[in-house]
């Protein structure tokens, strides 16, 4: 079950996607998912990431990273490439957040045979759910311009379905990081 809302973005002219839904895993399970670092899991079940690399890591909590999806939506969308700065942070209560916006960095020019995409401030929330160990809320929240010349109908589609997949993929990843 997941819950995908949107409103117009302040930063771009596109949307601000907010996805929310509880998974049946530990808030630690979820994160080890998702986490954003290089050799993780995230590229082995999202099916809109190919590939994560860190360009530069500036202090364990801060790096420089460059993902890459492959084409979608009946590949009307080609494959694009994102480079964000991208901040980790784990909070008292036990909720773990990663956040991001795009950068540009010296070492990750635009690579050919992929498309510039920008995300504008985004990030993933996992929040433990209390008395409930093996729960967590997870919050998403993607401003993502796909760059390129899509028709704003097509984005429009792709991203509430894209969302929804996004949870679907992540709690059979959770399930079966748990068996």
């Amino acid at each position: 079950e997941v819950a995908v809302s949107w409103r117009p973005s302040a930063e771009f002219a596109g949307n601000l996607y907010r996805g929310e839904g509880i998974l049946p895993a530990s808030p630690r399970d979820v994160w080890e998912c998702i986490k954003p670092v290089a050799g993780g899991l995230r590229t082995k079940w999202d099916q809109n990431v190919k590939d994560f690399e860190v360009i530069e890591a500036i202090s364990d909590t801060v790096s420089v990273c460059r993902t890459t999806t492959p084409s979608a939506f009946m590949r009307i969308i080609s494959p694009r490439e994102f480079v964000d700065v991208v901040v980790m942070k784990q909070y008292e209560d036990g909720t773990m957040l990663s956040a991001a916006t795009n950068v540009e960095h010296p070492l990750c020019p635009p690579q050919p045979n992929f498309v510039r995409g920008f995300n504008y401030p985004c990030g993933c929330f996992c929040v433990p759910v209390p008395g409930e160990p093996d729960r967590t809320q997870l919050l998403t929240f993607f401003q993502t311009d796909l760059g390129g010349y899509l028709p704003q109908t097509v984005v429009d589609s792709f991203f509430p379905a894209s969302i929804s997949g996004f949870y679907s993929n992540l709690t059979k990843a959770v399930k079966a990081l748990k068996a």
